[in-house]
């Protein structure tokens, strides 16, 4: 909470946030797109260019060995993060949607004419597109849970839904949209009741709760760095042993490989097998450094925070006439999506910008979501633990003044 976090000592952290925009101070509020990066971030990218850039895995020079013990210092410290049993078990991906376009296009290929993927109506792009280029290939079926008009998912639906021809779950834990926290470890033990694994995208939960991938027993767990005060360009996909060893290579090329010829080709144990070419590794190395920022604030203190403001934002927003919330779930992360009354999204969010207010306008890449909720796009406002209460007061009274500028008072 901001009794145990300094705010104005964290937001020194991050020298973005003492600019101005037309002449406001910045109020950063689409952390949801991307957060901010801390100092020792940037700090730990300028030194490995600066003393240790190299690449990796196959150099026994000085730089390279320094290069590849940083990478894989950071891939046993995500083990740690999220609890996985083995560093086998993370592979470095480019983001959560090329971690989820790695499951769709390596584990799809055991899938057959006629098998069903269930994904739930509040889904990102990068957890829908993957699937329907996979239906092209193999003629699977994709079928989406509903949800009620608060954002939570119909969980009776769900487990109704579950069939003989179901071969995986791939579901939000946290909508990028709504906030909602869905209830992934229920859904996952209802899944694996049936024998049907799950992937988790997890790109909105890392950043903000404890995530234990053995206690939700999540098979796949997806999620970016860039979400969590780290580089862009690095992600994680945490897949369990037993699916990683059994699922052909994601893409071909160097490190991935274990022996060459022109007959025949071997591939490279776990984790490498599914990380062909040169990596981030300057990104990887500085994700490290994101990662011990978090654990040193808490998670516990972030998410307890973030909270705070997120109910602060709400009942001032609920004061404005014509203000409509979308996303009433009761369990919700710090995302508030909303319109004034059928005013457009990107109106709203050009005004809020002329007033120093950064916020995320339009469909969110989840139009099928935007249509179940029977609107084009919203304007959505996302908290990350720089952000003050004085920022969403701030925050409120710019979204009233835009209010008022198209008549509502």
């Amino acid at each position: 909470m901001s009794e145990i976090l300094n705010i104005e000592e964290i937001r020194k952290d991050y020298p973005i946030l003492e600019r101005t925009v037309a002449g406001k101070p910045l109020i950063y509020l689409d952390n949801a797109a991307t957060s901010q990066v801390p100092r020792c971030v940037v700090e730990g990218i300028e030194q490995m260019y600066y003393h240790s850039k190299a690449n990796v895995h196959r150099g026994v020079h000085t730089l390279s060995q320094e290069a590849t013990d940083m990478v894989e210092a950071t891939r046993e410290k995500v083990r740690q993060y999220i609890g996985a049993e083995s560093i086998e078990e993370i592979v470095f991906t480019r983001g959560t949607t090329e971690a989820i376009n790695l499951v769709a296009s390596s584990y799809g290929e055991r899938l057959c004419n006629g098998d069903e993927i269930i994904v739930t109506a509040m889904e990102h792009h990068a957890n829908i597109v993957p699937w329907q280029l996979l239906q092209r290939r193999k003629r699977i079926r994709l079928n989406v849970v509903p949800i009620n008009d608060a954002g939570e998912v119909d969980m009776a639906a769900f487990e109704r839904m579950i069939g003989d021809d179901t071969r995986l779950v791939s579901i939000a834990h946290v909508s990028n949209v709504l906030g909602t926290i869905n209830p992934v470890k229920e859904m996952i033990a209802i899944a694996h009741s049936h024998g049907i694994p799950v992937l988790v995208d997890g790109a909105q939960a890392v950043a903000h709760m404890k995530v234990d991938v053995r206690d939700l027993d999540a098979d796949f767990y997806a999620f970016s760095a860039h979400k969590m005060y780290g580089p862009s360009g690095v992600g994680v996909l945490y897949g369990k042993k037993k699916f990683l060893e059994s699922m052909p290579p994601y893409q071909g090329g160097g490190e991935m490989i274990g022996t060459v010829s022109f007959e025949k080709t071997t591939f490279a144990d776990l984790p490498f097998k599914f990380e062909a070419g040169t990596p981030d590794f300057v990104g990887i190395a500085a994700f490290s450094r994101a990662i011990d920022y978090i654990l040193g604030l808490g998670l516990e203190n972030i998410s307890a925070y973030e909270h705070r403001l997120l109910q602060a934002a709400t009942e001032g927003l609920m004061q404005i006439p014509g203000m409509r919330i979308f996303g009433t779930a009761a369990d919700k992360d710090a995302v508030l999506s909303f319109l004034v009354g059928n005013v457009s999204s990107y109106d709203i969010g050009l005004l809020l910008d002329k007033l120093g207010v950064a916020v995320r306008t339009g469909h969110h890449c989840a139009q099928p979501l935007m249509h179940r909720l029977g609107i084009e796009g919203t304007v959505r406002a996302s908290f990350a633990v720089y952000n003050t209460m004085e920022e969403v007061e701030q925050f409120v009274a710019a979204t009233a003044r835009v209010a008022k500028m198209f008549g509502y008072k």
